[in-house]
C-alpha cells in the first residue's frame, strides 16, 4: 500500500478562509485517497463548514488553533508571539514530523519567517526561494525567486537554478529543463551588477542546461523553464503576470458581449476559449513551493479559491513522491561541497 502524504493545511488563512480553504481540503482528499489534511484553526468555524460535505472521515483531521497571524503584523514578532496561530501550529505539525507538507493562503511574511525559523533551511542552503509556476505558451515555467529574497548574491541565484532544475525535472517531468536568468536584453554584458556577476556562473555550471538570459516579453512563450531572478524583479513579474491575464479576460468577455452577432459567435468558441483560458490561470497550478527547506511549505494566493488549495495539496503528494528535498540535497548540496 502506498504511504499518505500528510498536508497540515492554514484554515484560517487568505480573504476566503475558512468557507474556501476547507472546500478545497474536501475537494483535494476526494480526488486523492491517499492524503491526510491536517486543519489548524478555530475547530468551532472549521466544523461549521465540513459538515456541508460529504468526505472520508479519516481524511481530514482538525487541529484547534485559537490564534490568527493577520496580513499587517510584523511576520518575525507575530511567529514569535502567536504561539497558537493556526500558522505556528501547522508549521510545527511539520517540524515535529507529523505532516510532510504545509499549505496557507494567510501572511506570506508569516509563512516565509516561519518557514525558515520553525521548519529550517536544509543544510547548505543559503536562501530558501519561493517558486510558482506561471503559465506560458508550450506549459508552464518555474519563476525562482518571486518573492522571498529582494537582496540575492549570485551564489543565491545558482542554487535558485538548481533547485529549479530539479522541481522542474521531477514535478512536472520536463527532461533538462532549460535555465534562463531574467534580463534587460539577450547579450551576455547587459543588465545589473547582480545578472553580470551571475550569469558566468550559471554558465559554468554542469548541472544545469543555462541558455543564457530571456527579457521579460519572452517568459510567456515558454523560451525557457526555469526563470532565474531574485526576488524584486519576480514579484513584479508574477503580479504583471496576473494583472495583465485578468485585464485581457474581462476584455475578451466584454467584447463578446457588444453585439447580438459577437454574443452568437461567443457561444460557439464558448467551449474551446474556456479551456484555452482555463491553461492560463494562474490557480491551476497551484501555490508556490518555498524550496529548501527541511519540509515542503507552500504558499497561495491571498485570495485564493478552493481550486487553488486543491491544487496546492495534491502538489505535496508530487512532491514527496518524488523525494524533492533529497534530490536537493544530492544534487545541489553535494554538488557545492
Amino acid at each position: 500500500m502506498d504511504e499518505m502524504t500528510k498536508v497540515a493545511v492554514d484554515a484560517m488563512g487568505g480573504d476566503n478562509a475558512p468557507v474556501e480553504i476547507v472546500k478545497g481540503v474536501v475537494e483535494a482528499v476526494n480526488e486523492n485517497s491517499k492524503i491526510k489534511v491536517y486543519l489548524t484553526g478555530r475547530e468551532k468555524e472549521i466544523k461549521k463548514e465540513l459538515v456541508q460535505y460529504t468526505y472520508n472521515k479519516e481524511q481530514i483531521e482538525i487541529v484547534n488553533a485559537t490564534e490568527v497571524i493577520e496580513t499587517a503584523e510584523p511576520p518575525v514578532m507575530a511567529i514569535r508571539k502567536k504561539k497558537d496561530s493556526s500558522i505556528v501550529v501547522a508549521l510545527n505539525l511539520v517540524k515535529n514530523g507529523t505532516c510532510d507538507a504545509f499549505v496557507s493562503a494567510g501572511s506570506s511574511g508569516a509563512v516565509l519567517v516561519g518557514g525558515q525559523l520553525i521548519i529550517g533551511r536544509i543544510k547548505g542552503i543559503e536562501r530558501p526561494p519561493l517558486a510558482p509556476l506561471i503559465p506560458t505558451e508550450t506549459g508552464c515555467a518555474l519563476l525562482i525567486d518571486c518573492g522571498a529574497n529582494v537582496d540575492a548574491r549570485p551564489s543565491h541565484l545558482v542554487q535558485f537554478a538548481k533547485m529549479g532544475s530539479v522541481y522542474m525535472e521531477s514535478v512536472m517531468g520536463i527532461p533538462n529543463p532549460k535555465v534562463a536568468i531574467v534580463n534587460i536584453g539577450a547579450e551576455e554584458e547587459k543588465g545589473n551588477a547582480l545578472v553580470k556577476e551571475t550569469f558566468p556562473m550559471l554558465k559554468n555550471c554542469p548541472e544545469i542546461n543555462f541558455i543564457g538570459s530571456i527579457e521579460a516579453r519572452e517568459i510567456p512563450t515558454g523560451y525557457a523553464d526555469v526563470i532565474v531572478c531574485e526576488a524584486f524583479a519576480g514579484n513584479i513579474i508574477l503580479k504583471l503576470y496576473e494583472g495583465v491575464g485578468a485585464t485581457l479576460i474581462k476584455k475578451v468577455k466584454a467584447g463578446m458581449m457588444t453585439s447580438l452577432r459577437s454574443k452568437i459567435g461567443a457561444l460557439l468558441v464558448k467551449p474551446a476559449l474556456k479551456q484555452t483560458l482555463k491553461g492560463f490561470s494562474l490557480e491551476e497550478y497551484g501555490g508556490a513551493p518555498l524550496l529548501g527547506l527541511n519540509g515542503l511549505v507552500v504558499k497561495t494566493h491571498g485570495s485564493s479559491k478552493a481550486v487553488e488549495i486543491k491544487n496546492s495539496i495534491l502538489q505535496c503528494v508530487t512532491f514527496k513522491e518524488q523525494k524533492i528535498n533529497q534530490k536537493i540535497k544530492d544534487k545541489v548540496i553535494l554538488k557545492d561541497e
